[in-house]
């Protein structure tokens, strides 16, 4: 990230703070997500965790090399939990960087997830975590995202969901792509779901929207039973513009050694998921 996008973020985080003081994305930052979302997922886990009970457990599709997703830092603070995505070159850095693609604390597949595999795989991903009731659910496959998280919610019931919206389109626009088993992202403007259509999609299914990320890309939605602990601020409150150019590497290279390093303990100790 570049310094002037820091300074940027700065001035965002303090116009946040005037409109909604207790938003918990006054608490982001990053070490392997790409922008501000590891210190917002830290603050929602932290918040869920003063009413229930976390299994300290995630599923993240979309997870890339590993080098930038929502979860590695949570597997450093020593959560377990599955990864998938549909690049096969991602995943055989994974598996070449940390050894294997299936230990005591992730498991790792190739998929390009569609209607087809999606529930097979949050059913093999329950059993692995020994558990449905999940604290953290990642999505971003750039396309499909809004019907495979409702097909995913017959099958788990996460406490947290991140999931990718187009920020192009502020409320109360309502967008979403047509399925298509086979959609790439053209690096345009048709992708995915706004945020209204995605507060339309989940607000039945029992979540709430709590926060959308700096950047305008992610929103974060907690179940119904666990939102005590987060004040009921309206989407149009919440809601970011796309403000892609926040998107950046802080600091020093991203590599996969201080996960190599929690494998391989989690490998000696020869822990059993769940």
């Amino acid at each position: 990230m570049r310094p002037n996008s820091i300074a940027e973020l700065d001035i965002w985080q303090r116009q946040v703070a005037s409109a909604t003081p207790n938003n918990p994305a006054l608490q982001g930052w990053n070490s392997y997500s790409q922008c501000d979302e590891d210190g917002i997922i830290r603050e929602c886990l932290g918040r869920i965790a003063s009413v229930a009970q976390l299994s300290n457990t995630f599923i993240e599709i979309g997870c890339a090399n590993g080098l930038e997703n929502n979860t590695h830092q949570l597997l450093l603070d020593g959560f377990k939990g599955c990864w998938v995505d549909g690049d096969e070159g991602n995943v055989r850095h994974i598996e070449s960087e940390l050894g294997t693609l299936t230990c005591p604390v992730l498991t790792t597949r190739h998929a390009f997830v569609d209607l087809d595999n999606n529930q097979p795989l949050m059913k093999e991903f329950s059993e692995v975590l020994g558990t449905d009731n999940i604290d953290f659910f990642s999505f971003d496959t750039d396309g499909n995202d809004a019907y495979l998280v409702t097909d995913a919610l017959r099958v788990i019931r996460p406490k947290l969901i991140c999931v990718e919206y187009n920020g192009k389109f502020p409320p109360p626009t309502r967008l979403t792509i047509n399925y298509n088993a086979t959609h790439q992202w053209a690096y345009d403007d048709f992708y995915g779901a706004t945020l209204q259509s995605w507060v339309d999609i989940l607000k039945p299914l029992g979540y709430r929207l709590v926060s959308c990320n700096l950047s305008g890309v992610n929103a974060f939605f907690v179940r119904d039973d666990v939102a005590g602990a987060f004040p009921d601020y309206t989407i149009e409150q919440l809601f970011q513009p796309c403000r892609y150019w926040l998107i950046g590497i802080t600091g020093h290279q991203h590599t996969l050694k201080w996960l190599r390093q929690v494998v391989d303990k989690s490998l000696e100790k020869g822990v059993s998921p769940g």
